[in-house]
This record gives C-alpha cells, structure tokens and sequence, in this order.
C-alpha cells in the first residue's frame, strides 16, 4: 500500500500542487484547503522546515529545487526554522472546518504552530478624512503659534 494518499491526481500533478501549497503555507503562515490534502500538505512542510534547520548550502539547494519562490526560501532559513530550533517535528496543526458549501467536501486550516494572525484594519479607520477645524480651533492655533514664536524671541535676546 502506498504511504501517501493520491487524491485523484497523477503523480507529476500531485507533487506541482503540493509544491505551490508548502510555498504559500510557508509565505503565509496558514492556509485553508480539504482536510485530506492538508494531511498529505502536513508531511511536505514539516520536512521543508527539517531541511531549513540544517542551515546549509546543500539544504539550501534542496529547499530551492522543491519551494517556487526565492524569497520564502530566505524566509524559510532566516525566520521560520530558527524558530523551531528547539522542536523536534510537529511543525504544523490541521483544524477541521466542516463542510464547504457547493460539493461538501471537509474543508480545514493548516498553519504553522507559531503562527500569530495579522490584525486587520478597519476599513471605517483607512476611510476616516480630518474633520475640518471650527473658527475657534484656528484662533486657539494661532495663539500657540504666536506664544511659541514670543518665547524663542526671547532666548535670543537673552
């Protein structure tokens, strides 16, 4: 019995799409995708990371003939397997979702163990323009100013 699963895919098309997964679960630090193919996705990435510890040139190599981008294999080294330094394996957790809607297929998140979640911005925060200022907050203003230009009047008389 083989060890890993096929999942309906020739081997060439398997090995591409597990290719671009572990590029974007390595770029992004998590990704939703069907359980199954997270399963399959769980052993690639974590044996990615093992590579990146090794912190060679010939790992390096080996990272660069399996990864598609230049720049997640610098990330690889220079962030992700340092910060497992002290772990043995169990890079990545697999959550179950549940359902996805339209073929039902069970949908799950892979992500990274040390992954912390970006805060998004709030779209009410980007949009905000500056009030406009009252007549009185323009003369309150101008008092600081004209204060402000009095006192460096005076150190220089003094």
């Amino acid at each position: 019995m083989p060890s890993a699963k096929k999942l309906g895919k020739r081997a060439d098309q398997r090995r591409a799409m597990f290719r671009g997964m572990v590029t974007l679960l390595l770029d992004k630090g998590r990704i939703e995708t069907t359980v199954f193919k997270a399963k399959e996705l769980k052993r690639v990435a974590d044996k990615m990371i093992t590579v990146g510890k090794k912190n060679t040139l010939a790992a390096r190599r080996a990272a660069m003939a399996y990864i598609t981008k230049e720049d997640v294999v610098k990330k690889l080294f220079d962030q992700i397997a340092p910060s497992f330094e002290g772990r043995n394996g169990g890079y990545t957790r697999v959550f179950r979702l549940g359902p996805r809607r339209g073929d039902g297929a069970e949908m799950a998140i892979i992500e990274l163990v040390n992954y912390v979640p970006k805060e998004k911005k709030d779209k009410k925060e980007k949009k905000a323009k500056p009030e406009k200022e009252t007549k009185e907050a323009k003369e309150a203003k101008e008092v600081k100013k004209e204060a402000a230009e009095e006192k460096t009047e005076e150190k220089t008389e003094e």
